[in-house]
């Protein structure tokens, strides 16, 4: 073969094995082409969905708490929450610096927290900003720091209601109050969709949505929140005044059971919970708080001495000479009160009077009618932390037991209780339950109602409780009257046990009234506990409050007035 022929079949084998080699590497791009379209198409595109499409969750707000009028107590509103990817973010050093300069953050404590979580891909940088200051951080354009969509808590009414109304944390759940004791009726169940997501999180398109958010429900509370203003702000000035260690109050619908305000100092705010160093400021005095009611038991000695048939409204007790003797300790009274009949028992708050009464109907009538008025059991609100308070059933009563549970003391109860108690005496002797929801007229009606006293029994005893009001009769809570209006109620002085027993000069000061008299619709309880000062009787302390609250109701609540003067009573007549 000449030199040209095979220079010739050289170029022609080199051309050959060059388009054959194309060839081969048109038909593996084929080949994978096709094994990518075909055998992996499943495949890549689930990860492709992977990298692009999110489920994202669907954030459900808290369910609204208002008053019985609709005035809104506690709502959620829309906020948004910085968060980080840390396996983004975490060797962006200047730009870690600058986003905690932008949210008013320690720059070397932030550094720290994203080390410390490298391997995870979510970490909250600061929660529930306003959507204004999350978009301007968002414009920032750092890699890896996005936002979401959150619900703060808001309660409209600050402190005035924050006892009862109670408050969540900052994943929304209940910690305190009807917030805490209806977590699973007010929390939502949050949703989910799907969105398309560019490198940066950001949402580009929204493809469907998975499951839809549902709100919580709202909750009706039976406070009538105007009320409740005028209760706590009568009850806190009592309290820096008195300069008292802790102070509550009650005010209770007479025909429902409904709790219509019920405030307690010293009370704290549920927007600023940073400075709350002494948790005993969040506790709801009225319920989770027990004491010795002392005199206002005397009412009900007084039923157990009407339901003996040993007693009447007008027989007569011998109290002289205003002190006596038991089992080596001393019963006595404030002075010498002489002969009383049992109504006067109730109006000058005899202790020896009620002592004589329970050695002569014995303990054992006094306490079944305690019981019978709920005292010693909690009251079914569901309130976190709420009380029963301890009756006392002893096996044998000694004398010195008997004498002081007669007026009141070896007991103890809460303000709601006591309210609940007096409650049975406002309403011909029928118990029902205490509630903090509104109640519709269907529940009202369906309310179990029960004939504890009989119901003239407690018209008497009501009446006596009137004379303790009027100074005409000798009363000696004359602070307690309302203009216009008959006044019933019970004032309560109570030395508190210390270190070596009862103290003598540490008292809690109550009362507790029925408004108006001739038709009771509020029991309104005031417990000032340890005031300081001169003054320290309940009719001193504690009815001035009663009576500022009750005036306030009665012009709120449109209750006419029972206690008209003469003339202006014609001149009604006459409209």
């Amino acid at each position: 073969m000449s030199g040209a022929k095979l220079a010739s079949f050289k170029e022609q084998w080199r051309l050959v094995l060059v388009l054959f080699l194309m060839f081969l590497c048109v038909l593996a791009i084929g080949w994978k082409v096709s094994a990518l379209h075909i055998v992996e198409r499943d495949f890549l595109q689930s990860q492709g969905d992977i990298r692009t499409i999110r489920t994202v969750p669907l954030v459900a707000n808290r369910g609204l708490i208002s008053d019985r009028n609709g005035e809104p107590l506690a709502v959620s509103s829309p906020v948004k929450s910085i968060w980080v990817n840390p396996q983004e973010i975490g060797a962006q050093h200047s730009e870690i610096e600058r986003l905690a300069m932008e949210l008013g953050l320690d720059s070397d404590s932030l550094l720290a927290s994203i080390e410390r979580n490298t391997r995870q891909e979510f970490l909250y940088v600061k929660r529930r900003q306003a959507p204004a200051e999350a978009e301007r951080i968002l414009a920032l354009d750092i890699d890896g720091v996005y936002e979401q969509q959150e619900y703060q808590r808001f309660y409209p009414q600050g402190e005035v209601a924050a006892h009862l109304v109670g408050f969540s944390n900052v994943d929304d759940v209940g910690q305190e109050g009807l917030e805490l004791s209806y977590e699973k009726w007010l929390k939502g169940v949050p949703g989910r969709r799907q969105v398309i997501k560019d490198r940066r999180g950001h949402i580009i398109e929204e493809l469907n949505t998975i499951q839809t958010a549902q709100p919580g429900k709202n909750l009706e509370l039976s406070i009538d929140f105007r009320l409740q203003n005028l209760a706590y702000k009568e009850l806190k000035a009592e309290f820096v005044t008195r300069r008292a260690k802790s102070a509550s109050i009650v005010v209770l619908d007479v025909d429902t059971g409904e709790v219509l305000a019920m405030a307690n100092q010293p009370s704290y705010n549920p927007h600023n919970r940073k400075n709350l160093n002494d948790f005993s400021v969040l506790r709801n005095r009225a319920i989770t708080d027990v004491f010795e009611p002392g005199s206002p038991i005397k009412a009900f000695t007084v039923v157990a001495a009407l339901e003996s048939g040993l007693y009447t409204p007008d027989t007569v007790i011998e109290t002289s000479p205003g002190w006596m003797m038991v089992n080596g300790n001393e019963v006595k009274d404030i002075v010498n009160y002489g002969t009383l009949d049992l109504t006067r028992v109730i109006t000058k708050s005899s202790n020896i009077g009620a002592t004589k009464i329970a050695f002569e109907i014995g303990p054992d009538a006094i306490r079944n009618v305690l019981e019978r008025v709920g005292m010693g059991q909690v009251s079914g609100t569901a309130f976190p932390g709420e009380q029963g308070g301890v009756l006392p059933s002893h096996r044998s009563w000694s004398r010195i037991e008997t004498a002081t549970f007669s007026f009141g003391y070896g007991l103890s109860t809460t303000a709601l209780q006591l309210a609940q108690a007096y409650s049975v005496i406002a309403d011909d002797g029928i118990r029902k339950p205490v509630s903090l929801l509104k109640l519709d007229d269907a529940s009202v009606q369906s309310l179990h109602r029960e004939q504890v006293i009989d119901k003239t029994i407690s018209h008497q005893v009501l009446a006596m409780l009137e004379t303790v009001v009027d100074p005409k009769r000798g009363g000696s809570a004359r602070d307690a009257r309302v203009p216009f209006y008959k006044v019933a109620g019970k004032t309560g002085t109570v030395h508190v046990v210390g270190e070596y027993g009862y103290e003598e000069n540490l008292h809690n000061s109550l009362f507790v009234g029925l408004v108006p008299a001739s038709d009771p619709k509020l029991v309104i309880v005031v417990i000032v506990y340890e005031p300081k000062g001169d003054e320290h009787y309940g009719g001193q302390v504690a009815a001035p409050v009663f009576s500022r609250v009750a005036s306030g109701a009665m012009r709120i609540l449109n209750i006419a007035p029972d206690n008209l003067p003469e003339d202006a009573s014609k001149e009604l007549s006459l409209l």
